[in-house]
């Protein structure tokens, strides 16, 4: 005779499970109890979960353009289907090595100069005992970030111009004329880099003032006890008490290397300036707001976001084979 499934003995086991052979056999979830008990947290994720399809996935279809000869009128299914031809055209035309190298240049700069920048930064604020100052130099800093791109091009060209508060410093220094800074090549990518810094300095410090607040003082106390000075604390310390949180913002950045922001540039640069300053990213708006070549934009920006997917895969698994830390 068939020996009866019996109830594991707590309570807690009848709601899951029952005993079989010795093991237990999970039941399935009563999803539909589960919506009736919490219908309002399923609806906000419900919410979350239309935005991403509608905003993020959905737009994905539009990739098809970026092999045909796309027309508005004729629409995705009616456009010549041209293959791999947009593709190749970007990178046998005159164009594709100076925005691949100055893309590269700016991403790497703005990685090296503006990633350190606001641990440094939180690292030195989180070392000001005075909470007033600290909580004024904190405000002030973040102040920026808020600011419009469109306002904030606008203070650095007038600071930069011909007559502007750096270029008369400028002038002052080197014994030189004023003039517009941002009309010669060898200015630009400086100016471009710290904007950068002076927009997201204060903001980006945010994430790491919150992973300095979790590391244990204990650990500074036994260390001032063994006679370790500020930088063997740092070092010892500090450092690996938010490394984690550190190799989460590196590989996230690196994602973005190759996506140099377009809307800045396409406000400070001008036409003396284009052998630097034109990026992929200001490639692609020329080609689809001014020309309507939508095909060669669509394809021009599909490769650009490959490789930004390459650069995060690749990143992730590295810093994971060698610190244990990833996002996925």
């Amino acid at each position: 005779m068939k020996k009866r499934q019996k109830p594991v003995g707590s309570a807690a086991g009848e709601r899951l499970g029952y005993q079989v052979g010795g093991g237990i056999r999970m039941l399935p979830h009563n999803f539909c109890l589960d919506v009736r008990r919490n219908k309002i947290l399923y609806f906000l994720l419900l919410i979350v979960l239309a935005y991403f399809v509608i905003f993020n996935y959905l737009p994905m279809f539009g990739i098809i353009v970026a092999f045909e000869k796309y027309s508005p009128v004729k629409g995705v299914f009616g456009s010549k289907w041209v293959g791999m031809d947009n593709f190749i055209s970007f990178f046998s035309g005159p164009y594709a090595g100076r925005l691949i190298r100055n893309t590269v240049v700016l991403g790497v700069f703005d990685l090296l100069v503006n990633f350190p920048t606001p641990i440094i930064f939180a690292l030195l604020l989180n070392e000001i005992k005075n909470k007033y100052f600290k909580k004024t130099v904190q405000t002030v800093s973040y102040m920026p970030y808020f600011v419009s791109t469109v306002v904030a091009a606008g203070m650095v060209i007038g600071f930069t111009k011909a007559g502007g508060a750096i270029s008369e410093a400028m002038k002052f220094m080197t014994g030189g004329v004023s003039e517009n800074l941002l009309n010669q090549t060898a200015w630009f990518r400086p100016i471009y880099i710290l904007m950068g810094t002076w927009q997201g300095m204060g903001y980006g410090s945010i994430i790491y003032l919150a992973a300095l607040s979790d590391v244990d003082q204990e650990l500074y106390d036994a260390a001032k006890v063994d006679g370790a000075g500020y930088w063997k604390q740092m070092w010892h310390i500090t450092l690996p008490g938010i490394s984690s949180m550190i190799i989460m913002m590196f590989i996230m950045r690196m994602g973005t290397v190759f996506s140099v922001g377009a809307d800045k540039i396409l406000l400070l640069y001008n036409a003396s300036t284009y052998e630097v300053s034109d990026v992929i990213n200001t490639y692609v708006y020329r080609l689809g707001m001014q020309n309507a070549d939508f095909g060669m934009s669509t394809a021009v920006g599909l490769f650009n976001s490959v490789i930004g997917t390459i650069l995060l895969l690749t990143s992730n698994q590295v810093l994971k084979k060698l610190s244990g830390t990833s996002m996925f």
